[in-house]
């Protein structure tokens, strides 16, 4: 059994903004959200800026999670249920639409959050804030979903790998609608250090919310970013019988092992082009076909140059028409979320029509030619695109959409 996959809600909880218009809307204008860490003192550490979510977050969450529960929770996992609820509330089937055990909730994610900062001010609940099936079970929860629900990490790519299970499940005809979930932060000092260790973030901290400047000749690491992100697949026969409101199709997917190095990409872009070139197979979809790229764009220096050159050869002569964006510049990295959060973004440029810009594109590397749209957003006729996740340890994916016809 076969069947359609479309997207039908889309969330997303950033630096720019606690849902997923309010973000679109600063990524439009170019605004970062990048700033010095305020979650703890980070001046003993080389990197010392995040992309932080706004102060506001935690009344916000309050709302949305009883005070017991939020108790036994990390802000990891109060991001990812609150921006789940959200999503599932504008998917409009959260009543009895779907009878239970044909919904299921898949998280990517790569930890919990539980770290120095959470212990230092409640240890209690260690157990349930450390399980990394946590976010699924406490979406299943909430709304009685008694489909399966469980967890993918597969490190920067792990909500992008729970995208593609959740493709599979419903084109298999093993659940009618599944909720995709993520969320992540790693702004603590031991992962910053850790990171710092290989070399992997910007340490530009005098450069603020200008230091992740993906494509650029002076980039010099990732900014990490907190976030979640939610994306609601249904069956299209199902969602369309229920009149719901389609944003897209999710035509596809590719996923792939570089099998190569634990932190480097594989040379030339080999892996990245073979994972995009696999993702339009599995779609049906011809390289001339694809309008859009949102790119993984870490600016680190061999991700930019590496993702440059597979796209080229995936592209030929083409590739200098299909412009590139990087979330990454405005919202930084979110690491496990990432995959959701930047396939959701590029839902919203292929329902606006609109690509928002990769934002601190100042110094042009003579290595890097394609179009980045730099610092401004510009109006494309957008029919499909690519959204590009690769993680430490060579996973790699690449989600194909497409608009819903």
């Amino acid at each position: 059994m076969k069947r359609k996959v479309v997207i039908t809600a889309i969330n997303t909880i950033t630096a720019l903004g606690l849902n997923v218009d309010e973000c679109w809307e600063n990524l439009i204008k170019g605004k970062s959200g990048i700033r010095r860490i305020s979650r703890f003192d980070p001046s003993e550490l080389e990197t010392q800026i995040a992309a932080e979510l706004p102060q506001e977050f935690e009344e916000y969450a309050s709302g949305h999670i009883k005070r017991r529960s939020a108790k036994q929770m990390t802000r990891v996992t109060k991001m990812g249920v609150v921006c789940a609820k959200e999503a599932i509330k504008m998917s409009g089937f959260d009543s009895e639409y779907y009878a239970k055990d044909r919904v299921a909730v898949i998280a990517g994610i790569v930890n919990t959050g539980f770290s120095s900062i959470e212990k230092s001010k409640d240890e209690k609940n260690s157990i349930l804030k450390a399980m990394n099936n946590s976010l699924s079970a406490w979406i299943s929860m909430e709304y009685g979903f008694t489909g399966p629900n469980y967890s993918v990490a597969t490190a920067c790519a792990s909500s992008a790998y729970a995208m593609a299970l959740g493709f599979d499940m419903i084109n298999n005809g093993q659940a009618d609608a599944v909720i995709i979930a993520s969320a992540d932060s790693v702004v603590n000092p031991e992962e910053i250090k850790g990171f710092n260790e290989l070399y992997a973030l910007s340490t530009s901290n005098e450069k603020g919310e200008a230091a992740s400047c993906p494509f650029s000749a002076d980039r010099d690491g990732f900014v990490i970013g907190e976030g979640a992100g939610t994306i609601v697949l249904e069956a299209a026969d199902k969602a369309k019988a229920r009149g719901a409101n389609i944003l897209a199709e999710f035509a596809g997917y590719g996923l792939s092992s570089e099998a190569y190095n634990i932190v480097s990409p594989q040379e030339n872009g080999e892996g990245m082009y073979f994972t995009m070139q696999k993702a339009l197979k599995h779609a049906g979809v011809e390289p001339s076909e694809v309008n859009h790229i949102n790119a993984h764009g870490t600016s680190t220096t061999l991700n930019d140059i590496y993702e440059t050159m597979a796209i080229k050869k995936l592209f030929d002569g083409n590739a200098q028409n299909i412009p590139v964006v990087s979330s990454k510049s405005m919202i930084g990295h979110t690491i496990g979320a990432a995959g959701v959060i930047e396939g959701a973004i590029t839902i919203k440029s292929l329902l606006e029509q609109i690509l928002h810009p990769t934002a601190n594109y100042r110094t042009p590397d003579p290595e890097l030619d394609l179009d980045y749209v730099p610092n401004t957003s510009r109006a494309h006729k957008i029919q499909c695109a690519l959204s590009n996740s690769f993680g430490f340890g060579g996973h790699n994916a690449t989600l194909v959409f497409r608009k819903f016809n």
